[in-house]
């Protein structure tokens, strides 16, 4: 019996034990090395966990889908750093679980769209985008502006991610409660979108 390509065709089983063996170890030199890289595991100059505003507008960031229409991940193309600054590296995100790096463009990339606009202008925008983007496709989002924020919720969040590395201090879990006092989930997901992007520049 030979063991050839077209006698491992013939056995399906085989044949899918083999790519799925292929692609395992494929798979594991391209990833497990990244895991020891200080470029991608620890943050970059200056970069802090979210503060609790910024956390919790992050949550709402996710729960919403803009993820699904808004990348952020600048690549280190020439025209793209040209038009959005320094190009988006790992250690940005060392705080993001799960990151929101994407590929998808439908809408602009928000990898560095902090302090880009007003607070006002993002109001406008997530009430009606085409106030403001007249060729604008975005839904509008006028209950974020209506919904107040739980203050209660937002200490187990932040205990549950200081177990898991993220170095928030007694004093800042304590405090999260009154940063969210009165504000609506509109004030939280803005104060996440004016931090995008503002870590690198600290760098440069």
């Amino acid at each position: 019996m030979k063991f050839t390509h077209e006698w491992i065709e013939t056995k399906p089983w085989l044949l899918i034990a083999l790519v799925t063996l292929v692609v395992s170890v494929g798979g594991a030199v391209e990833i497990i090395p990244l895991f020891f890289q200080k470029s991608t595991t620890e943050p970059v100059a200056g970069l802090k966990p979210y503060s609790a505003l910024r956390l919790t507008g992050r949550d709402i960031y996710v729960r919403e889908g803009c993820y699904n229409c808004h990348s952020q991940m600048i690549r280190p193309f020439r025209a793209e750093t040209e038009r959005y600054g320094h190009y988006s590296v790992a250690g940005e995100y060392v705080y993001d679980r799960p990151f929101q790096w994407g590929s998808k463009r439908t809408g602009p990339d928000l990898a560095r769209v902090g302090g880009r606009y007003s607070d006002e202008w993002h109001k406008t925008h997530l009430n009606n985008p085409r106030d403001v983007v007249p060729e604008s496709n975005m839904p509008n989002y006028p209950w974020l502006s209506q919904n107040k924020l739980d203050p209660s919720e937002i200490q187990p969040k932040m205990r549950a991610l200081r177990k898991l590395g993220h170095p928030y201090s007694d004093a800042e879990i304590a405090a999260a409660p009154d940063e969210l006092k009165d504000k609506t989930e509109e004030d939280a997901l803005i104060a996440y979108l004016q931090g995008l992007g503002t870590a690198i520049k600290t760098r440069n």
